[in-house]
């Protein structure tokens, strides 16, 4: 397993300095967050510059880049086309694993289904592999939509963030049914009341969690994805929980 930071742990600063601080706290991996509403690379950046996008990506000192989280604003056709262009991105920059939002909660499951099938068609053309990534107050969000989907969509994987099944409930779900299917991983502390708190402070069991991916010949990336909080150490806490990933998986 590789312990990675996602540069959106530093949306506050440019992508150059985010880079910078994240190797500056001794990560040797980062995931590149490319999200629409942030100040970073996003997606109609790769559309509309993309050999300025491929030099962004590649301009990440000797750092090993382990994904792309997309995020985008659009629908319809321009989705899939932003979509087709990250996956041109992930092909020219040797990276595997795009990371996608599921749908909100209200949509229409078999739409959802048809949505991410078309997804990983396009992504297995370009030789990249589709994550949904896991969120409270959407799809993904529900460990049995989750599974039904993993199952009936040849190629789709899970993104896991344990933290969306953690917190809003007062009974923590239990996504070890989705293990099979996680293709990545984001981490941070939490609790049922609040999506992050400090490290140690929260309920996400790390030591489990690794060993049962480790039962299972996970290799690929456990990405930490901690922001910002008032009156917190950000440095800190992204130290800590690299400190504590790497004992773990030694």
């Amino acid at each position: 397993m590789i312990v990675a930071a996602s540069t959106a742990c530093f949306f506050d600063l440019s992508f150059e300095e985010a880079v910078e601080r994240i190797a500056d706290l001794e990560y040797a991996s980062l995931e590149i967050a490319i999200h629409e509403n942030e100040n970073h690379l996003k997606p109609s950046d790769v559309v509309e510059r993309f050999d300025h996008a491929v030099l962004t990506c590649n301009s990440v000192r000797r750092l090993n880049v382990t994904g792309y989280s997309l995020r985008f604003n659009t629908t319809g056709e321009e989705f899939f086309e932003q979509f087709t262009k990250c996956c041109q991105l992930a092909k020219a920059t040797k990276v595997v694993c795009l990371t996608v939002d599921s749908g909100e909660h209200g949509t229409p499951f078999n739409e959802e289904v048809e949505r991410f099938k078309r997804l990983t068609s396009i992504a297995q053309q370009h030789g990249v592999c589709v994550g949904m990534r896991s969120q409270h107050g959407h799809l993904s969000g529900d460990v049995d939509q989750v599974s039904v989907i993993c199952s009936h969509v040849k190629g789709v994987g899970l993104s896991l963030d344990p933290s969306q099944y953690i917190f809003g409930t007062d009974r923590p779900g239990n996504y070890d049914k989705l293990l099979p299917y996680v293709q990545n991983v984001y981490l941070r502390d939490s609790t049922a009341k609040e999506i992050q708190v400090r490290v140690g402070q929260g309920v996400v069991d790390f030591g489990k969690l690794v060993t049962q991916l480790q039962q299972l010949k996970y290799q690929r990336a456990l990405v930490v994805e901690i922001s910002p909080l008032p009156d917190v150490d950000h440095y800190g806490e992204m130290r800590k929980m690299r400190l504590l990933l790497e004992s773990l998986i030694i």
